[in-house]
């Protein structure tokens, strides 16, 4: 029995366990955030090369991903999130402030990465615990307003990053130090507030195998594979802006622009999902990505970027948090810490031949060249989704 079908207090609406677990991510995205803002002049200021910049967040981001799987079909395996959440989310906090006292890009990278590890640990059982606590009808608006909080972090870390340089000015390592009080309290918000959402013994699944999930499952990770391979690091979009002639001084606002939009309609774009299916906006997230990608590919003109950052922000609510809700719709909830888990994994290790991919191309081909791969293959998944759907029409979901 999941949490859900019980009686529980609601806040602002939403289920206890999705709105506290959401302030948990908006706190830890600040610090990560805060930190992640200044870390690329912090590292050229300790003699780091633009290719380790670029190498530090890659490998340790992918790397960490394959943890997503292993967490999630443990915690399928006991029937418990919330001790994964709480070692996570305590990792990334115990480990931020480390930053302040590091002197080199291997340092950098050795913490980058062990705090990598937190986010694969926690990801796959907090998404299995959002599954669980809330009803079927409100799974896309319980995973937007996740996300809402996520990008609010991410609205609210660089703020304060710039706040704290302003007082002390080029002091990189106080806002490393002062990162940790979000992440700090953010934990305790887990330990004090989240609450298992609780199974039945009998229902834990016992040996999880491939065969276990529907081939759809399988069909919906293809296309979202694709998709992934096009969608390269968002350095790429800051580094355009900075092109065209918008001065660095102002490229955290236009990115703010961005995660600013994506708070305003990610939850929207969830209830929406509930009620017209999770296909057709995704489909409709693919297509405006890429007619933003090949704009971005095309354009010079400063008023057009900023706009095409609003619309990525759009592009975002209307697929990040709807993909995870769709693949919770595709599987067992029984085993939805397993499913997500490695629909987590796939994403996240996409993203390194992605981002080479697209380096290589603004590199030795042209500036335009990585923008328009990324246009086709969004374009390509478009298709691949559209066929999934007509499938789906014409067939009972196999869950």
């Amino acid at each position: 029995m999941s949490i859900h079908n019980e009686k529980q207090k609601k806040i602002l609406g939403l289920e206890w366990n999705i709105f506290f677990a959401g302030i948990t991510s908006f706190l830890t995205d600040t610090t990560t955030k805060m930190i992640y803002a200044i870390m690329p002049l912090f590292l050229l200021s300790i003699g780091a090369s633009k290719t380790e910049l670029s190498l530090i967040e890659g490998v340790a981001e992918s790397t960490a991903s394959v943890l997503k799987a292993l967490s999630g079909w443990w915690s399928d395996k006991i029937g418990k999130n919330k001790p994964f959440m709480v070692v996570g989310y305590a990792i990334t906090a115990v480990l931020s402030p480390l930053f302040s006292i590091v002197n080199s890009p291997l340092q950098v990278l050795t913490i980058r990465f062990a705090e990598r590890v937190g986010k694969g640990i926690r990801t796959a059982p907090r998404d299995s615990l959002i599954v669980g606590s809330s009803s079927d009808s409100k799974k896309g608006r319980s995973f937007g307003f996740h996300k809402a909080m996520d990008n609010s972090g991410a609205i609210v870390g660089p703020l304060l990053a710039f706040a704290v340089l302003a007082v002390f000015p080029g002091d990189y390592r106080k806002v490393f130090l002062l990162s940790a009080v979000p992440g700090i309290l953010g934990v305790l918000v887990i330990i004090l507030f989240v609450r298992e959402a609780k199974k039945i013994k009998a229902q834990l699944p016992g040996k999880i195998a491939f065969k276990d999930f529907p081939i759809r499952y399988y069909m919906f990770l293809g296309i979202a594979f694709i998709f992934t391979l096009g969608n390269s690091t968002d350095a790429l979009l800051l580094v355009k802006a900075n092109d065209i002639g918008i001065q660095a001084l102002f490229i955290p606002l236009v990115y703010l622009i961005f995660n600013s939009v994506s708070v305003i309609f990610a939850v929207p774009a969830g209830m929406l999902s509930d009620r017209i299916g999770r296909e057709r906006l995704i489909i409709f997230g693919y297509l405006l990505y890429s007619i933003i990608y090949f704009s971005f590919g095309r354009t010079n003109d400063k008023g057009v970027v900023i706009l095409l950052f609003a619309l990525y922000g759009l592009y975002s609510a209307a697929t990040d948090g709807v993909q995870k809700a769709l693949v919770s719709d595709l599987i067992d909830k029984g085993k939805s810490g397993t499913g997500l888990g490695i629909y987590n994994s796939l994403i996240g290790i996409t993203l390194l031949p992605a981002s080479v991919i697209a380096g290589v191309l603004y590199d030795k081909v042209d500036n335009r060249a990585p923008f328009y791969f990324g246009s086709a293959m969004a374009l390509t998944a478009a298709i691949l989704m559209f066929g999934f759907y007509r499938k789906s029409t014409h067939s009972q979901p196999p869950l």
